[in-house]
């Protein structure tokens, strides 16, 4: 993300073309910037091997050129440098020596630990979030998207415009400031800390205001089964989505290829409609401004009625992810909505020796590849199976006037047979158990096949 002087988020990345060096902490005791362990408490040796590998793609995507990386191994964050003085040190000699003008850290750093690193290595510095939210920044389209991630870039410039306008603030206080020096510093930043909190005040209504309009939507499928792709960024979602539903969906092989969700109709069978929706990746170590901002997006998630749960299953660090998500959905208020796994592109596997590994971890979950097309058959009978698990079969009574209880019982179900007598229709129909009330209140007498205590729906 880029500031100016005063800390304000400017827009677009400012990365593009630049050459940066990458620097990480793997913390010896095992906690800290990666220390969440993943399913079963085992992690993945390449997280070891390559712990820069996914903050170089991160850096890629931003459009940064990485032209080194360095590591250091340590029992703590250092609360000056978060790497120590030495390595800062290091980095900073091959800054000069590589002519880069930018430092990218995998870590969450506070603002005095960028600027002592600042200063260390003579280069701009990056940190993990950061980069994500110019990431971000630069993906948005839609008025929600851009909204959500301009409140997230403002919620994370507020506490640092103190470190950029200290310098004068010192300067006033010791009285050296000089003549039309004394008290503008101080001035300004109060001026900022305003306008950057007005512009939070004026962004989180307009979300409000997007976030019922998204919320009505939402509820207006209710009606319908609604399942909902999540999963680690670039773990396939948007090609398997088209695959399921011949969707013209934006696809790329990048980070974050898009903010926005998107929900098309998904008929598993001949007069079996669900809502299938496809939502941003997570990634571990999220900005929590970013996670606070989007929950308007993953209302999809929250209130869905199954999550696919996607994994690339030729990933090495697929455990790690599956944590990761696990822990996002939690945090989201979706840890309690029933999920399958898919299992995606094993097309790209050279053998089937880690896709076992993950089946035993995931009971249940399907293997699939959304490019041969592999295993959507068993993906598609498993959802059908979610989505008719309450259904009933009910024989259903209506004045024979009352053609949109008809409409809305094809809509909401199968019907299997219709019959007009004595002024009166009768349909044999498969309806889910959640649509019962909706039966009764669009004037529909349930005849036979309703348990005799039927939940209100949903």
């Amino acid at each position: 993300m880029k500031l100016d002087r005063r800390g304000k988020p400017v827009g677009g990345s400012d990365q593009a073309g630049e050459k940066a060096v990458l620097a990480g902490l793997v913390l010896e005791s095992g906690a800290g910037t990666r220390s969440k362990a993943p399913v079963g408490g085992v992690r993945s040796r390449v997280s070891f091997a390559e712990p820069l590998a996914e903050l170089e793609r991160l850096a890629e995507t931003a459009g940064a050129v990485v032209v080194d990386r360095m590591l250091q191994r340590r029992m703590r964050p250092d609360a000056t440098f978060f790497l120590g003085k030495g390595k800062a040190t290091e980095i900073g000699e091959r800054v000069k020596e590589l002519g880069a003008a930018l430092v990218i850290v995998d870590g969450a750093l506070s603002p005095s630990q960028a600027r002592n690193l600042e200063k260390a290595t003579g280069a701009r510095i990056v940190d993990r979030t950061e980069l994500i939210l110019d990431i971000f920044a630069s993906r948005a389209r839609s008025a929600m998207a851009r909204a959500q991630v301009e409140l997230a870039q403002m919620q994370y410039a507020l506490p640092r415009l103190k470190r950029l306008w200290t310098h004068l603030s010192r300067e006033v206080s010791s009285g050296k400031g000089g003549i039309g020096s004394r008290g503008p510093g101080e001035t300004q930043l109060e001026t900022d800390r305003r306008l950057v909190r007005k512009r939070i005040g004026e962004l989180k209504r307009n979300l409000e205001e997007l976030q019922e309009h998204r919320v009505r939507q939402t509820h207006s499928r209710g009606a319908s089964f609604n399942a909902c792709l999540v999963g680690y960024t670039n773990a396939g979602k948007s090609t398997l989505m088209r695959a399921l539903t011949g969707a013209d969906v934006f696809i790329q092989d990048r980070l974050f290829a898009t903010l926005d969700t998107t929900t098309r109709a998904w008929e598993i069978v001949p007069g079996r409609k669900v809502f299938l929706s496809d939502t941003v990746g997570f990634i571990r170590d999220l900005p929590h401004h970013l996670v606070g901002s989007f929950l308007a997006t993953l209302e999809e998630a929250r209130f869905a009625d199954l999550l696919l749960h996607v994994v690339d299953a030729g990933d090495p660090d697929a455990l790690e992810h599956i944590a990761v998500v696990e822990e996002t959905l939690t945090s989201i208020g979706a840890g309690a909505v029933p999920r399958l796994a898919v299992l995606n592109q094993v097309d790209r596997l050279p053998h089937r020796v880690g896709l076992r590994l993950l089946e035993d971890r995931l009971p249940g979950s399907v293997a699939v590849s959304a490019v041969t097309g592999e295993g959507l058959d068993v993906l598609t009978a498993a959802v059908l199976a979610h989505a008719t698990r309450r259904d009933l079969t009910l024989l259903v009574e209506a004045d024979l006037g009352n053609g949109r209880l008809g409409a809305l019982l094809c809509e909401w179900g199968q019907v299997l047979e219709t019959r007009y007598d004595d002024g009166v229709a009768r349909y044999r129909v498969i309806l889910p158990v959640k649509h019962l009330t909706r039966v009764r209140r669009e004037g529909g007498r349930i005849l036979e096949g309703a348990p005799p205590q039927a939940p209100d729906d949903v």
